[in-house]
């Protein structure tokens, strides 16, 4: 089995490019598809924004519920936490955090009964990651429409999606780069030392420009707050993630978006950001 081109192949014409087995070309297309899809819902229509982030949480909910029935034969009661997860966005955005509470509160109570017209037995195990999922996914997702709320919310959460993926890849470039030391070899061997002080920086520096020319009332010297407050939150993000999936023996949490898995693979380091983000800004420059 020779390294020599198959059956077919034109001379001199390379395959597309790959990185850890994943299609460059379908993952940047698919990415710009994304971030399309959310700049031109969040600054045309803010419900619009609203609808994504509640399809996000409902497809997240659904590949997480998958991939728990598949590895660990656990069922969760995936009506009531989709349609549950829905009026939290909803509810965030109408109501505020006492309207996400409310919400919450409810949708595990439905889950719990829901889950009673079962069989009896794993119930405890069951109901247990439902309201796991039920916070992990549409509760922390709820703290952007929360943001979005906001006379200025359009700015807040363009901050809130710049400085997360600005983090990521202050962390991909640094850690590619000049990555040495392992940061948590068990969980994520590919994240290092070096590259968390990537995300650092290049969070930071982008923080101070956001908060500075962004955000009403804000002050350059926040954004260094808020970008070290989102680098490690979005870290640690990615690595619970990794934990998830490394327990389920899984590489990714989907296959529905071509070079980049699942909805879950882009919702990890975002989730645990949003209430840091939120909560950061409501004590720099209020509730807006």
């Amino acid at each position: 089995m020779g390294g020599g081109p198959g059956p077919g192949a034109s001379p001199g014409v390379r395959p597309p490019t790959k990185r850890g087995g994943r299609d460059l070309g379908a993952a940047v297309g698919v990415g710009l598809s994304l971030g399309a899809v959310i700049l031109v819902s969040l600054f045309t229509y803010k419900p619009a924004f609203l609808v994504v982030i509640a399809l996000a949480v409902v497809v997240g909910l659904w590949e997480l519920s998958s991939r728990l029935a598949e590895r660990k034969l656990i069922r969760l009661p995936l009506p009531p936490l989709a349609v549950g997860g829905a009026a939290m966005v909803v509810l965030g955005y109408l109501r505020g955090a006492d309207g996400v509470w409310l919400a919450m509160a409810l949708t595990v109570l439905v889950a719990l009964l829901w889950r009673m017209t079962g069989p009896p037995e794993d119930y405890l195990r069951d109901v247990t990651a439902a309201v796991f999922a039920a916070f992990y996914v549409p509760f922390l997702a709820s703290f952007v429409a929360l943001m979005l709320a906001a006379d200025d919310g359009v700015e807040r959460v363009l901050t809130f999606l710049i400085l997360t993926v600005v983090s990521d890849t202050g962390a991909y470039a640094v850690g590619y780069r000049l990555g040495r030391r392992k940061l948590a070899p068990r969980i994520s061997p590919g994240k290092t030392r070096e590259g968390l002080l990537g995300a650092v920086l290049f969070a930071m520096a982008a923080g101070a420009a956001c908060t500075e020319f962004l955000i009403d009332d804000g002050a350059w010297w926040q954004g260094l707050v808020l970008g070290l407050g989102v680098a490690v939150s979005a870290t640690l993000g990615d690595l619970g993630e990794s934990m998830i999936k490394r327990d389920l023996g899984i590489k990714d949490m989907g296959r529905l978006l071509p070079g980049h898995g699942g909805i879950m693979d882009r919702l990890d380091s975002l989730l645990p950001t949003a209430p840091v983000v939120w909560l950061l800004l409501l004590a720099f420059v209020g509730a807006g």
